[in-house]
């Protein structure tokens, strides 16, 4: 690998785990360890938290609870509208209700396999026995979970596992499950113990003496730029995946808050590592400015499959059985249609390259519910999926009751994150990072229904009882608008706002947005080869200099503008894009989502060098005259041995 694209730094490693106790007792061991602040030293104390998704709700009331005082900001008009409300599936939970064999190890074992062996095994261990707490939370909190016949907690099947282990609420899993930390936060706001900022999102790190004490934020109704300080900063801002532009993110997801903390000092680990989630709606034309995700769970009962024969284009409802390939079912008779998304996503791929897609660009694979219907009836079908299939038909103008639904991969996820120990800390001290903005806990995929685990776990169990050993030490130097830190972030913020404004080009930030989402998707997305990120490498900083000479921002900073807030946002994919294509050349193996055309098995699987590359790629900043500096940080496993993925 040229040195001119990154430079190799020291180790890392994360030294918060107590590994002198078995793996099974180290959390518990970590809680116990752990500094504690008590009630009245706790009210002197303040924390930000940004993001009000599952991580972030959960986070700032519970925080609210112990009687932390907690200033909460999110840039849309409620939490409730946070991209949370739009997971579907489930959430997955070591409970074992179903008496299939499921375990706390098991799940664990599950995950660290999930992710392609590219996860600290102490923080998934720890994942997997918090998920049995966050059922019982969200139960006591009314979220309506769905129940068999006789009144217990029902479960389905999720991808990458033989058991049924996620708890589910129709198709409407986040929604209800926000819901309830909505209202947990809610609860704290009218005690008085947390401060709401609505409508307001964090442009930069304050970082006074080397701690993060602040952030600096902007107004969106208004425009006003404001600092805003803390004895400790929680990021809760979710994922990257609107890089490629259409993805089944929210449109307003976006980068911004992590990527800012990373330009002040906070190491980004894994970017390269994205989801492509396999059951979405194809694209349907150059208009559009995102994607619909259709559940995961949806395979549980659905079959997928693709005509035999390259260029049939009968109504799927005429193929005849025997002129059907289930090629999932084919290639995997053991997991079938519920094998993990990296797997189903490059096959549904591979059979469309073959030529035997459908639909109008021959992008889609059909997924089939006449079986189910047939097996199970109508009613009950509707009853488990109605509100998916709903969906369907109002987008598509397809009824997937009489005829399949199309389904074809698209991003959804982002394992990549801001690094952080097992404590959720970043390399910033004072600044912890939770839900998918962290890169803890899935390697390189995560397994369906463990995003809202993980950012549940993280909000409502883990961030409460490890924040308080750092927080021992305070409270803090006060610090107000007048330090020279506070200072400077302020000014650098105010400045790149004048500067977006005053360029006045001729490209809109959108355009800049797709041509850039398209680029990652080409050559950074399903499959990825040194040729092609070495094209992308060619073309980023160009793409960033025409943006930075031509954009067009129309209005002025001090009132609505979202144009604004667009290119702000387009400004940090853009330098992202670049880190992530570095991540993915440096990264010569194929693991999960990372799918190097040159690392593959003679059957076309994902091919891990284990030897070379079983770490984590931590990236440091650095001025933009100087390549980034990788530090690794080993991966060593106690519990589960390295092996070569099979789900066949």
């Amino acid at each position: 690998m040229p040195l001119d694209l990154f430079n190799v730094g020291d180790p890392i490693a994360d030294t918060k785990a107590p590994m002198d106790v078995p793996i099974a007792e180290r959390w518990s061991s970590r809680r116990f360890r752990a500094r504690l602040v008590n009630p009245a030293n706790r009210r002197k104390m303040t924390v930000i938290v940004v993001g009000t998704g599952l991580a972030g709700g959960s986070a700032a009331a519970t925080l609210g609870e112990a009687g932390y005082k907690v200033k909460s900001f999110w840039y849309q008009d409620s939490p409730r509208r946070a991209h949370s409300v739009a997971a579907q599936g489930g959430i997955n939970a070591a409970k074992n209700y179903r008496n299939d064999g499921d375990s706390v190890h098991r799940l664990f074992y599950d995950t660290v396999k999930g992710g392609d062996f590219r996860s600290r095994e102490n923080n998934v261990h720890r994942l997997a026995e918090v998920s049995t707490n966050i059922i019982d939370q969200c139960v006591a909190q009314g979220v309506p979970f769905a129940r068999e016949y006789g009144g217990l907690l029902d479960n389905r099947s999720f991808g990458g596992a033989q058991v049924s282990r996620t708890f589910y609420a129709r198709g409407q899993t986040g929604q209800q499950l926000l819901y309830g930390a909505y209202q947990a936060l809610e609860r704290q706001i009218a005690a008085g113990n947390v401060e709401q900022h609505a409508r307001t999102e964090m442009l930069d790190l304050i970082v006074v003496d080397g701690r993060a004490r602040g952030i600096v934020a902007r107004d969106l109704v208004t425009g006003e730029i404001s600092t805003h300080f803390a004895d400790a900063v929680v990021l809760a801002t979710g994922g990257y995946g609107n890089v490629f532009y259409l993805s089944t993110n929210a449109k307003g997801s976006n980068t911004t808050a992590i990527w800012r903390a990373h330009k002040r000092g906070a190491y980004f680990a894994n970017p390269c590592y994205t989801q492509i989630h396999p059951t979405c709606i194809p694209v349907s034309g150059d208009y559009q400015s995102k994607l619909t995700l259709m559940s995961e769970s949806l395979r549980n009962d659905g079959r997928v499959w693709v005509p035999k024969e390259r260029g049939d284009t009968r109504d799927p409802r005429e193929i005849p059985e025997d002129e059907r390939d289930y090629y999932l079912e084919r290639i995997y008779p053991s997991f079938g249609n519920l094998v993990p998304r990296d797997i189903a996503s490059r096959q549904a791929k591979n059979v469309c390259d073959e030529g035997r897609g459908v639909g109008p660009n021959g992008l889609g694979v059909y997924l089939d519910f006449a079986d189910a219907i047939q097996r199970l009836g109508l009613s009950a079908v509707e009853a488990k999926y109605g509100n998916l299939f709903d969906m369907y038909n109002r987008i598509t103008g397809e009824n997937a009751y009489e005829t399949p639904m199309r389904i074809y991969p698209a991003v959804h996820y982002t394992m990549g994150g801001l690094w952080v120990d097992y404590d959720l800390q970043s390399t910033i001290p004072g600044m912890f990072v939770i839900g998918e903005a962290n890169f803890s806990d899935h390697g390189a995929n995560r397994l369906g229904a463990s995003a809202l685990m993980q950012g549940l776990a993280d909000g409502y169990f883990v961030l409460p009882n490890t924040i308080n050993d750092y927080l021992a030490d305070g409270p803090f130097e006060k610090v107000d608008e007048s330090h020279p830190a506070a200072a400077e972030a302020l000014q650098g913020v105010q400045d790149q706002v004048q500067k977006l404004l005053s360029i006045n080009g001729t490209r809109t930030p959108a355009s800049f947005h797709r041509e850039l989402g398209k680029l990652m998707w080409d050559l950074c997305g399903m499959e990825r080869s040194e040729e092609s990120l070495r094209k992308a490498l060619d073309r980023i900083p160009e793409i960033r200099q025409e943006f930075w000479s031509n954009v067009k921002v129309s209005g002025d900073w001090s009132s609505f503008n979202p144009t604004l807030e667009h290119a702000g946002r387009v400004a940090d994919f853009i330098e992202l894009a670049e880190l992530m294509c570095i991540d993915a050349l440096h990264r010569a193996e194929s693991c999960g989502g990372h799918f190097r055309a040159e690392s593959q098995t003679p059957e076309g699987e994902a091919l891990r060098d284990d030897e070379n590359f079983a770490y984590v790629a931590a990236w440091e900043w650095t001025p933009e005259s100087a390549p980034p500096v990788l530090h690794r940080e080993a991966l060593e496993y106690e519990y589960v041995h390295l092996a070569q993925r099979s789900y066949k």
